[in-house]
């Protein structure tokens, strides 16, 4: 397998599932500054030109979070990524799809690019904070469904692996305060072993 990403980007919580895994795969660092997710090399692979995406064994590709970790914890049973009952793993999914489609394209799109949102620069500063606001009240969402447990699913799964890169944009990027949930889920995470080689092979610790 060969993972394309851009160290930092939301492709960190698939970067942890492949570590979860450890089996080999490649790592290809996207270059956003040289505009690389951009140019016909990159689009020949994917031509969203956006990460994470995968390129499997087979040469087959696979792009968007929830659908490269929802394969990966199929595929990978034994690592169980995956709760094993149809609810769990709905619910597992529910919230990787919260992550991604609300915490991450609703509100930190918002905050990274208020000028996709606004035609006027003037604006920016609106939008910056109706992005905070979409963060904060998904992160005290999340927070109550985590509760006392260390993870989302009472067990590790991928929503996890998801949640944290959110939860790292917060604290690292941004500078948001987590709920007490979410900072020891936060910490919980950054203790994991996978989560400690990901970032480390990003640069990001």
């Amino acid at each position: 397998m060969k993972l394309y990403c851009a160290p930092g980007t939301c492709a960190l919580g698939i970067h942890i599932l492949l570590e979860e895994i450890a089996e080999p795969y490649e790592v290809h660092k996207v270059s956003f500054a040289e505009k690389e997710q951009y140019g016909a090399a990159f689009k020949a692979i994917n031509p969203k030109s956006k990460v994470p995406t995968l390129v499997r064994d087979d040469g087959s590709v696979l792009t968007e979070f929830p659908a490269i970790a929802l394969w990966l914890g199929l595929t990978h049973p034994a690592v169980k990524l995956l709760p094993e009952d149809a609810d769990g793993r709905v619910r597992a999914l529910e919230m990787t799809d919260y992550v991604v489609a609300t915490v991450h394209m609703q509100g930190f799109s918002r905050i990274f690019r208020p000028e996709r949102y606004s035609p006027t620069a003037s604006d920016g500063a609106t939008v910056v904070a109706q992005g905070r606001e979409i963060v904060e009240a998904a992160f005290a969402l999340i927070s109550e469904r985590l509760g006392d447990r260390p993870y989302l699913g009472g067990s590790y799964s991928i929503a996890d692996a998801a949640l944290f890169y959110v939860e790292y944009w917060a604290v690292e990027r941004v500078k948001i305060a987590l709920p007490a949930n979410c900072q020891r889920h936060f910490q919980s995470m950054k203790a994991r072993p996978a989560v400690q080689r990901a970032l480390a092979a990003e640069g990001l610790e």
